[in-house]
């Protein structure tokens, strides 16, 4: 079960999120506590046993002052680079995207970690085609033949992730988003695919950000966005880490092991949420069209 979070806002350097807050990024790559279970309630259930660690690669993508964002991923587990860690204490960004992997689809390698980048765009989710050996044939031959050559690793995500640019995620990326889920829905039910599409995305432009909770049978991952200036609990015992009155996060799971509900709030299933720095998040339905 992948983690990961995005923040747009003044900028903020990266570690005041990935490493420093007491359950940061990297502390839930080694141990995230919150799983939504079958059958369960909306409201999120704890484990406190058996955490599943995400140790298999992770990446980061943060825009800075170039046209198109940086990007860094490797495949060893987030908690043990430790250029990840100097890297996140010098740089600064006004948006940025960061993902820990768990390798349900696709092999362990550079290519295969989020998040992926083309042009302005990163991309990354939390999720998985079941099946995507009966359908990566179909779906990637609808990847527009402009942007057939750019994929490289073997991953269902990039290939979800260019076929929304392949469906205008440029000029309109809640339809682009909506039409690469209903894509993928149509190729399911078309190979007799039982098992559920599921998938929390986070697009990004340097703008905006779009996050999408879904999955086929609304029992998806948790995925939650901020609310006003936070003051997160550093993991170190240190100085509280306040971050911009116009800061805005989406996360799999709230940054501190105590957390206050009136912070977090929880998207519904089925959902589109359009960050913006220093704006209110606007949560929308979202539904799959069918392509």
């Amino acid at each position: 079960m992948c983690r990961w979070l995005a923040y747009t806002g003044s900028p903020i350097r990266l570690e005041d999120l990935l490493t420093r807050p007491s359950h940061s990024l990297v502390d839930q790559s080694f141990g995230a506590r919150q799983l939504y279970l079958p059958g369960a309630p909306m409201t999120t259930m704890f484990r406190h046993h058996a955490w599943p660690t995400n140790g298999d690669g992770f990446g980061i993508g943060w825009y800075g002052d170039r046209e198109f964002p940086g990007q860094y991923r490797d495949v060893r587990p987030a908690w043990s680079d430790h250029n990840l860690q100097r890297l996140a204490e010098q740089i600064s960004s006004p948006m940025f995207l960061a993902h820990v992997r768990a390798a349900l689809g696709g092999t362990i390698s550079r290519v295969n970690c989020h998040p992926f980048q083309y042009g302005r765009w990163l991309f990354q989710y939390n999720g998985e085609i079941s099946g995507f050996s009966k359908v990566k044939r179909a779906l990637t031959f609808d990847v527009t033949p402009e942007l057939y050559p750019c994929i490289e690793g073997n991953a269902d995500t990039e290939v979800v992730f260019y076929l929304a640019l392949t469906y205008g995620l440029d000029d309109d990326p809640k339809t682009a988003l909506a039409k690469a889920v209903g894509r993928v829905e149509r190729a399911r039910a078309e190979a007799g695919v039982e098992e559920p599409f599921v998938a929390c995305i986070a697009a990004a432009n340097g703008d905006r950000i779009y996050a999408v909770r879904y999955s086929s049978d609304k029992n998806s991952h948790t995925l939650y966005h901020s609310v006003g200036a936070l003051t997160l609990t550093a993991g170190d015992g240190g100085d509280p880490i306040a971050l911009p009155a116009d800061g805005r996060i989406v996360v799999s799971e709230p940054l501190e092991l105590e957390y206050r509900r009136s912070h977090w709030v929880e998207l519904p299933e089925w959902s589109i949420t359009t960050l913006q720095a220093g704006r209110e998040p606007i949560v929308e339905d979202f539904v799959p069209i069918p392509v």
